[in-house]
């Protein structure tokens, strides 16, 4: 079937969730295409991190590779965490005839629009969440959740749209009061043709970077910014780690601003060895992750969580609701939020843990994704909602 995604900020160099999906849904025979904004008036901090440099080549490699089109339309303008895209929009999606389109981000201006216009639509829509509470910094969010409750829930209970939960949280019938009957829950993964254990790179690594094969090696890859603990990190690896073997972290990830060149200045200051990488395709991220024994994502919920434990490398993280959640498979441990020390203890427990119960934790991670959290399997539930979103719009015309 035809499969048009449309998705406000899209970077072909990520591991986010259309990354993935428009991939591994190319692979299962259907042609996709992302409509996206162009990149010249996007937030500066987001295309520094991941660069906006020949995009239009970068765009072309993605499709090259996987074979998913993307077409970039201009945008009126950036605020408050909100991209408005032009009237082009539906021009362009009218133009590439989709079977479905499916709009992510619920609470984005794109898809307020398209509820709105819903029934000048020739095609089914499909809306997706990812948002959390914790994730929810903006000082007008009250008044934004009342205005959405008002105005477009209404329309996705009346018409029954399905509003995908890519996170394990009510988050969205608690802020938008949208039934999670109208919103399967959907979990994120990894892609196993790219993460997945070697011992081979796991050595050519090591060789590369000096790096013993008896040293325990613990990553962070990700930004370095205030939301993700940037500074909590920094101030956790400041003391040297006294602990049964030697101990070298890999931080990957350019910094930016202010805040960014603290963190790098608390970095040099570390009694342990630190090596700094920029940040990585995501294509490139899972040789980093298989020379790792341990991974560590100092504040809220990330992706890569899965990617790592893919590669069999357990991981320590902060106490949170989706967090706990993940920690159950005991592949993964939790530190209290906010606190450097407690982040400290736990890398030094994980890093004198005995081989027996490291190589369990490995195991029990591996396996986990193979069983629940492998994206070609991901990628057919998906397929499953908008199928049915397909035969239903059918049947109603």
């Amino acid at each position: 079937m035809k499969i048009v995604h449309v998705e406000d900020v899209f970077h072909p160099d990520t591991g986010y969730q259309l990354n993935l999906l428009s991939k591994y849904m190319v692979a299962a025979g259907n042609d996709v295409t992302i409509i996206t904004a162009e990149t010249d008036k996007l937030p500066k901090e987001f295309m520094f991190f991941f660069g906006a440099e020949k995009i239009k080549e970068r765009d072309n490699e993605f499709t090259e590779r996987y074979g998913v089109k993307i077409i970039r339309i201009p945008t009126k303008g950036y605020y408050s965490g909100r991209v408005f895209l032009s009237n082009k929009l539906y021009k362009t999606v009218r133009e590439e005839q989709p079977d479905v389109v499916y709009v992510h981000g619920n609470d984005t201006v794109t898809a307020m629009r398209y509820l709105l216009h819903r029934k000048s639509m020739n095609y089914p829509l499909v809306l997706d969440s990812h948002m959390l509470e914790m994730a929810a910094k903006n000082r007008f969010r009250k008044v934004f959740r009342k205005f959405y409750r008002m105005f477009f829930t209404p329309i996705i209970v009346k018409n029954n749209i399905p509003v995908i939960r890519t996170q394990d949280s009510n988050f969205i019938e608690k802020a938008y009061r949208i039934p999670l009957t109208n919103a399967p829950w959907i979990s994120t993964g990894s892609d196993t043709m790219l993460f997945k254990p070697d011992e081979v790179i796991n050595n050519q690594m090591r060789i590369a970077n000096s790096i013993a094969d008896d040293t325990y090696v613990v990553t962070y890859a990700g930004k370095l910014d205030e939301a993700k603990g940037g500074m909590l990190l920094a101030d956790a690896l400041l003391d040297r780690f006294e602990c049964d073997r030697d101990i070298v972290f890999v931080i990957i990830g350019s910094a930016t601003g202010n805040y960014g060149k603290m963190v790098e200045q608390r970095f040099s200051e570390s009694q342990n060895r630190i090596l700094r990488f920029p940040t990585q395709k995501y294509v490139d991220l899972a040789k980093y992750f298989q020379m790792s024994d341990l991974i560590v994502f100092p504040k809220q919920c990330s992706l890569s969580f899965y990617d790592a434990q893919a590669c069999g490398v357990p991981v320590v993280f902060e106490e949170n609701e989706i967090n706990s959640k993940r920690a159950m498979y005991k592949s993964a441990v939790t530190f209290t939020s906010d606190s450097s020390e407690d982040m400290r203890n736990k890398i030094a427990d994980m890093a004198n843990l005995p081989e027996d119960e490291y190589i369990k934790m490995s195991e029990v991670a591996f396996n986990m994704i193979k069983e629940s959290y492998d994206y070609k399997d991901i990628c057919d539930i998906y397929m499953k909602v908008i199928d049915q979103e397909i035969e239903k719009y059918e049947h109603l015309s």
